[in-house]
């Protein structure tokens, strides 16, 4: 008998490297699906529409989130992310492992929503490290880059209550981490 099909959730404060992080993983596990987060933010240079996000305007999002397609849906930095249900049932019953990568509400929600889920938060390795990181990315404003620091900050003070915790120092170091988490779940645990 399988071994059900499990629900990977990946969260981290902004900048601490998920993004690098859930690609890789993906790129050299295809036994993972990836359920793409519904957003109203604008799409950057290297992202592609139903790869990284699906961009919608704040009305759609508002119209899907009042008919309860979402599993969860919260808004960061001023936008509304939301991880859609549909996308997550139908991964499952395809006998995949479903990888959501959501920011700490949204992760929160899902715990709630799928308590056996795998909970893994990405911890960067300092807050001035994170700050390097943003500044670094060239993207935000530096308005931008203050608020996500600041909710950094207060995204860290849940950490505790996740299953897993990987210090993002070294991206191979972190995705080898998280490779031998989902090989320990599928084989019963820790």
């Amino acid at each position: 008998m399988s071994d059900p099909c499990r629900i990977i959730v990946i969260s981290a404060p902004s900048g601490s490297g998920k993004t690098t992080i859930y690609r890789e993983l993906l790129r050299r596990n295809p036994d993972l699906h990836f359920s793409v987060s519904f957003t109203t933010r604008y799409k950057r240079e290297d992202e592609a529409d139903g790869r990284d996000y699906f961009y919608v305007d704040r009305a759609v999002f508002e119209e899907m989130a009042a008919e309860g397609r979402f599993v969860e849906w919260a808004s960061v930095h001023g936008e509304l992310y939301g991880t859609e249900r549909r996308q997550i049932e139908e991964c499952l019953a395809r006998g995949k492992d479903c990888l959501l990568d959501v920011d700490v509400q949204g992760a929160l929600s899902v715990m709630k929503a799928f308590p056996g889920a795998v909970t893994i938060f990405i911890e960067p390795p300092s807050l001035e490290e994170l700050e390097r990181r943003l500044r670094l990315r060239g993207t935000e404003s530096e308005e931008a880059i203050r608020i996500r620091l600041r909710n950094a900050k207060k995204e860290l003070e849940y950490k505790g209550h996740f299953q897993y915790i990987v210090v993002n120092k070294r991206v191979n170091e972190s995705i080898k981490a998280i490779e031998d988490i989902i090989e320990a779940e599928r084989r019963g645990g820790k």
